[in-house]
């Protein structure tokens, strides 16, 4: 598939911005790597060898009975049981470069936690004793997920409600900037605790809160665009040929109005971390336990004795966020009409 000429315009413009087009990468590397978190850190080996056959119980749960234990519980492969009894038959295990997962507790630390940094325990551990880079890791996997899932369906809300205000106008356009001014009057952080608090909140119960009210922020962008486009001439000649207003609009338009919502897409994306980070902070967000960026930082609030916390925290937002914000410059500079 050869892009059009306008396209590779766009493209050498993005790939222009240096500072964009490596944070990108940077990005897209670090993302990959936590999707494969599991592998990189769990407190389960990623392949076994005992008595001539393979197992792999980073992906599947095998009993102690498997290698040969007497009670038919999940295997404790950390445990000197479980690993005599592999050894007996000639087996081994490989580990994963951090052998612990995020909700793995260390019961053999030296000093109380939070412990500060070693050889064992890279960043630390927290207050309850688990290790901090795994929660780092697999935190940052669900603000990203959560993030991008979060942008993707909001924008295409966005997309239709403002398309359908800026190509039908009168009552259409009226009743909905109404409610858009009634909407967005109401303290959206305030209401997210408030219905937060009425249920556990999980990954999905959390997502369709916040998506309550991020819809919002491309309908002005949209509407403006679809206000200027349904005038123009190609569009009047389509709907004088008998095409229907939705071909007209999705067809037609839209791939103009796309641009302005291609520049507003990654900082809808840092607006989406930070709420999240926000919630998990004030304990309104992810389930306790969770690995989450923002209780990593009220951990850091409430042990200063222990600053890795804070300064791990930090340090992922701070990265995280800064690449985002890279990458949308780029994309601005690409999508600028003017250029």
């Amino acid at each position: 598939m050869t892009l059009s000429p306008l396209n590779q315009r766009r493209f050498a413009l993005f790939k222009a911005h240096k500072r964009g087009w490596w944070s990108l990468w940077l990005f897209l590397a670090l993302f990959i790597l936590s999707l494969g978190a599991e592998l990189i850190a769990n407190d389960k080996p990623i392949l076994v060898r005992f008595d001539g056959d393979w197992y792999v119980p980073v992906f599947k749960r095998y009993p102690e009975t498997v290698f040969g234990g007497e009670f038919p519980l999940q295997a404790n492969y950390k445990g000197p049981y479980i690993q005599e009894l592999i050894e007996k038959k000639d087996g081994w295990m490989i580990w994963p470069p951090i052998p612990f997962h995020h909700s793995s507790i260390n019961y053999d630390l030296q000093v109380p936690a939070p412990a500060p940094p070693s050889w064992e325990n890279w960043l630390g551990t927290d207050d309850q004793g688990r290790d901090v880079l795994a929660r780092v890791i697999y935190g940052f996997r669900i603000s990203v997920l959560f993030a991008l899932t979060l942008t993707l369906i909001s924008s295409v809300i966005g997309v239709i409600a403002g398309a359908l205000q800026g190509f039908y106008g009168g009552w259409v356009d009226l009743v909905g900037q109404r409610v858009l001014e009634i909407w967005s009057g109401l303290p959206v952080l305030y209401l997210l605790i408030i219905l937060a608090s009425f249920v556990q909140p999980n990954f999905w119960w959390l997502l369709g809160i916040m998506l309550l009210f991020s819809w919002m922020s491309l309908v002005d962008v949209v509407r403006a665009e679809f206000l200027r486009g349904r005038n123009l001439e190609y569009v009047r000649a389509a709907r004088a040929l008998g095409m229907r207003n939705g071909a007209i609009m999705f067809r037609h338009i839209l791939p103009n109005a796309m641009v302005s919502t291609m520049t507003f897409m990654p900082f809808i994306l840092t607006g989406a971390i930070g709420t999240l980070t926000a919630l998990d902070f004030l304990g309104f967000g992810l389930p306790p336990g969770a690995p989450s960026l923002g209780e990593l930082v009220a951990q850091g609030k409430s042990n200063l004795q222990a600053p890795w916390l804070g300064i791990s925290a930090f340090m992922v937002l701070a990265i995280m966020l800064t690449l985002l914000v890279f990458i949308g410059e780029a994309a601005r500079d690409a999508f600028d009409p003017r250029k």
